[in-house]
């Protein structure tokens, strides 16, 4: 899975005003795991490094 500056500027452009929570990205991410079972491990990894940012120092970059 990735994601490429058009494929952001869509979900911008499509979700308008709306704000897009990470509770609202977490809910997709899981509908979509369940749909396409194939992407779950790096959907997980995705996650764990997400979570790990602060403790890892990598949001810094």
């Amino acid at each position: 899975m990735y994601f490429t500056d058009r494929g952001i500027e869509e979900l911008a452009d499509r979700r308008g005003e709306e704000l897009v929570t990470l509770e609202w990205v977490s809910d997709q991410l899981r509908h979509f795991v369940d749909l396409n079972p194939e992407f779950e491990t790096p959907v997980d990894r995705l996650a764990a490094w997400l979570a790990r940012l602060d403790d890892d120092g990598l949001d810094d970059e």
